[in-house]
């Protein structure tokens, strides 16, 4: 009881340390929830309660900080963000905690803000939603349905599942639509990556001499889906398309994971510019090679409408 009575005399502060241990007893003992623990364990002893005064003043008072929330930013209880649960283990009264529901919420949206990843894409496509995009201007319905269809396919099979490729002009939506996209397979808890393909295969020449290639290369293979962005828009060379894209694309095709595109040319345009490189002039089997794995596994989707970065 030393022990026990060293906490009792902390927490009196000068008062009669037997009368405040009563008064503190009877308080905690009438308690909702001690009351309610207490009743589910009728073997519990009260030499065993008297053990625990310190766990049941803590319970008690963490809960009542919980009744009275602050949020979670001003938790006062001892581990911020977590309620305290009483258990009875070894005759003995315990106390074990357990995230509250505005720990659960933000740990939930620190995960959801880690299933989007982006290489080289403006803070506006990665905010985009269904809900945001203008849908006034009906030559998009097709390109907007299409994205809608994807997400609902892949949730439901996604091994089964074609990628997308959405060619248009400058500044029609496309990659604002691939951000909608990104964001609605967030709420399904699906993780994906949008990358400016120009920029970044630019940063893998780099990555050469870092010795961060392989790592680089791996992610972007391995992640559930892959948003190429403005693929085409990059200059061209045999490493790029052998090595690179068509290393990705091979991965994932055996692998059946879906790619998506967005892209100034359409398949056949594609095609014309990996096929020539200033380094090794014109190479159709191999451009052909790589448009094979990108054709045969994504919906070519025409996005019309006026150029909204004018």
């Amino acid at each position: 009881m030393d022990s026990i009575k060293s906490v009792i005399r902390q927490m009196a502060k000068g008062q009669d340390i037997e009368q405040f241990f009563k008064k503190i007893t009877d308080s905690l003992l009438n308690h909702g929830d001690v009351q309610a623990f207490l009743n589910s364990h009728e073997d519990i002893s009260f030499a065993a309660v008297e053990k625990s005064i310190p766990s049941l003043y803590q319970f008690v008072q963490e809960r009542n900080q919980c009744d009275n929330c602050p949020g979670l930013e001003r938790c006062p209880n001892v581990l911020k963000g977590y309620q305290p649960e009483l258990i009875y283990d070894k005759a003995s009264i315990n106390l074990a905690f357990h995230p509250c529901p505005l720990k659960q919420r933000n740990e939930e949206m620190k995960h959801q803000s880690q299933l989007i990843n982006s290489y080289y894409v403006p803070d506006d496509v990665l905010q985009a939603t269904f809900q945001s995009i203008d849908t006034s201007d009906p030559r998009r319905y097709d390109a907007l349905k299409a994205a809608g269809d994807f997400v609902k396919e892949y949730i439901e099979h996604p091994s089964k599942t074609k990628g997308l490729y959405l060619y248009g002009e400058f500044g029609v939506g496309k990659t604002y639509i691939m951000g909608a996209v990104m964001n609605r397979l967030k709420d399904k808890n699906v993780s994906s990556l949008m990358v400016y393909t120009p920029d970044f295969f630019r940063e893998l020449k780099g990555a050469i001499q870092e010795k961060t290639l392989d790592e680089k290369l791996d992610y972007i293979k391995k992640v559930p889906v892959l948003i190429l962005d403005d693929i085409g828009a990059e200059t061209i060379s045999p490493w790029i398309r052998d090595e690179i894209i068509g290393s990705i694309l091979q991965y994932r095709m055996m692998k059946k994971l879906p790619t998506l595109y967005t892209s100034n040319y359409d398949y056949e345009e594609l095609e014309d510019h990996f096929s020539y490189s200033q380094k090794s002039g014109t190479e159709l089997l191999k451009a052909k090679r790589v448009m094979e794995r990108i054709r045969h596994y994504t919906k070519l989707v025409t996005v019309k409408g006026n150029n909204r970065r004018i």
